[in-house]
């Protein structure tokens, strides 16, 4: 038997809060369940059009193009550097946690030289630094700049418009590549404001989908250089995908249930409003973090600033294991966790909260998180950090349209 099929008996709902997949809104689920239709008839294109029109929306742009790939965040990395890029191109990156090491990895196995900047796992990413590399880079060799904008694996959000600032400082040309997976649809992300050229996301997070869909989103800088790169592409050509685009098709068979669940996770997101979701999910956040300071333990991410507003990734206290919190919070008491990843395995555990989320579906899952923690050998006060953020959210209520 395995754990899916020993916890599938359990009465009650399992407690999803991993930062990723998330929870799907009943409304998304009822619109996936459907029969499938021809992809390529005279109707289709109402659909295709409607989706990379409101993905605009989502990331606050006005002339960057969406594409919509069958794949994930990951093959949302390689669509970006294949179709801007040519083997041998030098790129700065930022290392500061495990999906901006594997964004480098990505680059680096697509034949391109990574100039990498390392900085501790906890901190943001570091614009003077970057400033000072480009600055560097009198003949402009470096092509683009890597960022992961929230770094889910320690619960740090980056400040992505000194990243650009520092890049104007520099004078630089260089294209700016920002990993948004566990921000875009949740925390505030201003493509056209912010400078960014080609932001990366995937469909199981924010939008609130099973995991399926990649999407960029690119500038029109970073789409004039997609007729000369020099990288080998065929399923994720950009060429081919907006040539189809354009009339209302894919080159091939798009996700077709992903797509009609996208439909209505967007519109549930522009019905309550991206500020909305922006301030529910920053409120979430803050309830989260209320708890863990009345815990006595500390969250991964080394300044305030860089708290994420998705993810509280939460160290834990000395001789405690985190991965045996989390298989216990899964065994006994049916809530997944995120855990600990390369480097912080063990070291802690993390709570997402993003999606389809409010107040009492967070206090249940921090009374479970206590229950665990206890279970595991950690000293709690059972309530301790469940009264701090109900306090919160009681005295800071959740904002009206």
């Amino acid at each position: 038997m395995s754990q899916h099929d020993s916890l599938s008996g359990l009465p009650g709902r399992h407690f999803l809060f991993v930062p990723g997949p998330t929870n799907i809104p009943e409304r998304v689920m009822r619109a996936m369940d459907r029969p499938m239709e021809d992809h390529r008839s005279s109707a289709f294109p109402a659909l295709t059009h409607s989706l990379l029109e409101d993905l605009q929306k989502i990331f606050h742009t006005v002339d960057g193009r969406p594409f919509i790939f069958p794949a994930t965040g990951s093959g949302g990395w390689e669509a970006a550097l294949v179709n801007t890029l040519s083997p041998g191109d030098r790129l700065l990156a930022v290392r500061n946690g495990q999906f901006s090491t594997l964004f480098i990895n990505c680059a680096e196995r697509q034949g391109m030289v990574v100039d990498v900047i390392d900085v501790e796992w906890g901190d943001g990413v570091p614009p003077k630094q970057i400033e000072q590399a480009l600055m560097a880079d009198t003949a402009h060799e470096i092509k683009g700049v890597l960022v992961v904008h929230n770094e889910t694996a320690t619960g740090v959000t980056s400040d992505i418009p000194a990243v650009r600032q520092a890049m104007d400082a520099a004078g630089h040309p260089a294209l700016l590549y920002v990993d948004g997976v566990s921000s875009i649809g949740s925390l505030d992300f201003r493509m056209d404001a912010w400078g960014v050229d080609l932001a990366i996301t995937g469909s199981q997070k924010g939008l609130m989908l099973p995991a399926g869909l990649g999407i960029i989103c690119v500038s029109q800088k970073a789409m004039a250089k997609v007729e000369t790169a020099g990288c080998n592409r065929c399923f994720f050509d950009l060429r081919d995908m907006s040539k189809a685009n354009m009339g209302g098709y894919f080159p091939y068979t798009p996700a077709l249930s992903l797509l009609f669940g996208l439909r209505e996770a967007l519109d549930m997101l522009l019905e309550e409003g991206m500020e909305h979701v922006v301030t529910r999910h920053h409120r979430l956040a803050e309830g989260v973090r209320s708890a863990v300071d009345a815990w006595g333990l500390k969250v991964c991410a080394r300044k305030p600033k860089w708290n994420s507003d998705t993810v509280t990734a939460v160290m834990v206290p000395e001789g405690v294991n985190g991965a045996e919190i989390i298989d216990l919070a899964f065994r006994r008491h049916n809530l997944a966790l995120g855990a600990g990843l390369t480097r912080m395995a063990g070291k802690l555990f993390r709570i997402g909260h993003l999606g389809d989320l409010n107040d009492l579906m967070v206090l249940g899952a921090l009374a479970g998180v206590e229950m665990a923690m206890a279970d595991a050998g950690a000293k709690v006060e059972f309530g301790k950090g469940v009264g701090a953020a109900t306090a919160y959210y009681q005295q800071n209520p959740a904002a009206t349209r």
